[in-house]
């Protein structure tokens, strides 16, 4: 088994784990983007979260990642021995594993970027090349993440990721218990056997059930006709572009129910799910700039949610 920290051990970032929780649920959310500086545990939380629910790491795209290596190519060592091989790329894998981490994400050229979130929006994945073309039914968890210092994303493929959520720093009392949680991790790992780490590998496979349930339970959840309301007057009220973000509001909300075990979606679900689904459809983030979120944001919501 890898040894990860347990993903129950995880200090802090409850909104993000949120986020990944709610793209599990709903996968038709297409995609959580996380956003924060170096150092701030983005890609330990996605590992843990990966093996929770996978029993897999993520498949991770690297920055330097051609066409070939994504979607699938011919293998150039069959290929110089007269034979034709074909090598299924790093999506299909994905597909198999079930989820695909993109670190910086940012940096990633445009057109590979637009492969990925084709693929997750229509859980086809086409593939042509020389003498050889399919199309693959493909179906993963994509998870990106981008330093906000190194560039932002271009906007219309921000506004393609379901979900954005950024990374706060720590409180001093957090931080107590990150480095507390760090050193008992190395200590216990270097065990042949934990209680200590057993005991969260156990609190993550209820947490796993949780999920599953809540997965096969959403549709059954109800959505009211004056919460879809509510999801546009949030979206209109944040001056969200597109239709996106209403949409996402109300699938984000529908899992946030799904994941509580109600029968249908409430004002509160949607308060729960607006940050994250709005952000980044915003004028500020179309054009460029960055996707903030403030008091004057909150505030916004609490006055129409309250």
């Amino acid at each position: 088994m890898v040894t990860i920290l347990p993903y129950s051990y995880v200090v802090g970032q409850e909104g993000l784990k949120l986020a990944l929780e709610l793209n599990f649920i709903v996968p038709a959310i297409g995609g959580v983007l996380i956003s924060g500086q170096r150092g701030t545990a983005k890609s330990t939380v996605a590992r843990a979260f990966s093996l929770m629910v996978h029993d897999e790491l993520p498949v991770t795209l690297p920055i330097n990642a051609t066409d070939d290596r994504v979607v699938g190519g011919w293998e150039l060592d069959a290929l110089l021995d007269g034979a034709a091989k074909w090598k299924p790329g790093l999506l299909e894998e994905a597909g198999e594993k079930g989820i695909l981490y993109v670190d910086e994400v940012n940096l990633l050229d445009d057109h590979i970027v637009n492969i990925i979130l084709d693929t997750v929006s229509t859980g086809v994945l086409p593939v042509h090349r020389e003498a050889y073309g399919a199309t693959r039914a493909v179906e993963f968890g994509l998870i990106g993440t981008m330093n906000p210092e190194e560039g932002g994303l271009r906007p219309q493929l921000l506004d393609r990721f379901g979900l954005m959520v950024a990374v706060p720093e720590l409180d001093q009392e957090a931080r107590r218990e990150m480095v507390l949680a760090v050193m008992r991790f190395d200590e216990e790992s270097a065990k042949q056997a934990s209680t200590w780490l057993e005991k969260g590998r156990s609190k993550d496979r209820r947490l796993r059930l949780r999920l599953e349930k809540a997965r096969e339970h959403v549709d059954d959840v109800v959505l009211p006709p004056e919460i879809a309301q509510l999801c546009a007057d949030a979206a209109h009220a944040l001056h969200a572009i597109g239709h996106r973000g209403e949409i996402l509001t109300a699938r984000a909300a529908l899992a946030v129910a799904a994941r509580e075990g109600a029968d249908e979606v409430t004002v509160g679900h949607v308060r729960a799910v607006a940050p994250m689904t709005l952000r980044h459809r915003r004028p500020e983030a179309a054009h460029g700039g960055s996707a903030d979120w403030g008091a004057e944001d909150e505030a916004v919501l609490d006055d129409l949610l309250s």
